[in-house]
């Protein structure tokens, strides 16, 4: 996906339209630096949701599955500046369960694009129905966009929430207040037969 001989043209334009010197040492390389980081950055583009989520378990346990604290980062869409946070994922099985890795890596599907992060949240949720095919899931991604923390209104710390259900999650307080009490107190995963495998 990553153009990285048209990333170098662009990042010397842009230097040069900063002002820079293109030619003096701590800049000489740095279009050919930011091509790389580039290609590492928007991966997601050449990845594949189904991929990871394919791959499943059988369990006879449909109860709540939760992974909390996937970290990621990702790079807004209107500024091209990074945001950066943590992912919740919950869902209910209906048969299957998938190694808890997978989510990890569903996540860094959709993180590592030009992204906005309510788009984010639910092409996570959407894709997990899709192809895990559980009961419901619920999602909530907590970030801090650069965007706003360090330019524009400069309010350095602020977080954005975002929440998505899908499934039984979207009309079921009890597991919506559940959810969020094991968010808050619990220590992640609660189903004994979910895997960790790769």
């Amino acid at each position: 996906m990553v153009n990285e001989e048209k990333v170098k043209e662009a990042i010397k334009m842009l230097l040069e339209g900063i002002g820079e010197d293109t030619g003096r040492e701590g800049l000489i390389d740095t279009p050919d630096r930011i091509a790389r980081m580039y290609t590492e950055l928007m991966a997601g583009y050449d990845d594949d949701a189904s991929i990871h989520l394919s791959r499943t378990f059988t369990t006879n346990n449909n109860e709540m599955v939760l992974e909390k604290d996937i970290q990621f980062y990702s790079m807004c869409e209107h500024h091209m500046m990074p945001f950066f946070g943590k992912a919740h994922i919950a869902y209910i099985p209906n048969g299957k369960v998938v190694g808890l890795s997978k989510l990890a890596r569903c996540v860094e599907t959709y993180a590592r694009r030009l992204q906005i992060q309510e788009k984010m949240t639910a092409q996570i949720a959407d894709a997990i129905m899709e192809y895990l095919k559980p009961q419901g899931v619920m999602i909530v991604v907590e970030a801090e966009h650069l965007c706003m923390t360090a330019r524009g209104v400069k309010k350095p710390g602020s977080k954005t929430t975002t929440v998505v259900t899908r499934g039984v999650f979207k009309d079921d307080d009890r597991l919506q207040t559940m959810f969020f009490r094991l968010l808050n107190n619990g220590d992640g995963n609660t189903s004994a037969d979910s895997e960790c495998a790769e």
